[in-house]
């Protein structure tokens, strides 16, 4: 009788035991990803944060740091395009704003073909892709200098950062594919 309400509590320890195990695993893979990059905590911090990276082999983790690329390139496009050109009546300025606004939408595009690259194992195609996204806000803050006396605007410098540091980690990721 004893035997009988032990197996469900041994079960379920077995159980929690084995799910405890799986977690730390993909914290190791996730650390032990990051580590290959410029960007450690931006790269931890970010793979932890999404759920789906629990699950996720190392290409997994690539289309998810792919994914939050995207996701900045989108919401910084937004940001430009109803936030900052609604700002201005300066034609000129407009301009560059859509301009601007088009760069990371662009870089968006890019990334979502290196998620299509990914997905088809053209590595090499994915990096290119990724490179070119983290470019995209170079030609945005070269748009400022051809015209004297604009100045860019300082709440897009983080963006334009965030934008450059998010496509390095995954193309740290996307390189080491190649070795797994």
């Amino acid at each position: 009788m004893a035997s009988n309400t032990l197996f469900p509590f041994l079960l379920i320890l077995l159980l929690l035991a084995q799910a405890h195990g799986v977690v730390k695993a993909d914290t190791l893979l996730i650390q032990k990803t990051c580590k290959n990059t410029n960007y450690y905590k931006l790269c931890y911090s970010s793979l932890k944060s999404d759920p789906r990276s629990r699950k996720a082999d190392p290409k997994g983790l690539a289309a998810i740091m792919i994914g939050i690329g995207m996701t900045n390139a989108t919401a910084t496009s937004s940001f430009l395009s109803s936030e900052l050109i609604a700002t201005t009546n300066d034609t000129v300025l407009r301009r560059v704003f859509k301009e601007c606004a088009d760069k990371y939408k662009y870089a968006g595009d890019a990334l979502q073909d290196s998620l299509q690259d990914l997905a088809n194992d053209l590595y090499d195609y994915a990096y290119l892709h990724i490179t070119a996204a983290a470019d995209y806000p170079n030609a945005c803050h070269n748009a400022f200098k051809r015209y004297r006396g604009l100045v860019y605007p300082p709440q897009l410098a983080p963006r334009e950062d965030a934008l450059k540091h998010i496509c390095d980690v995954a193309l740290a990721i996307v390189d080491s594919l190649n070795s797994f």
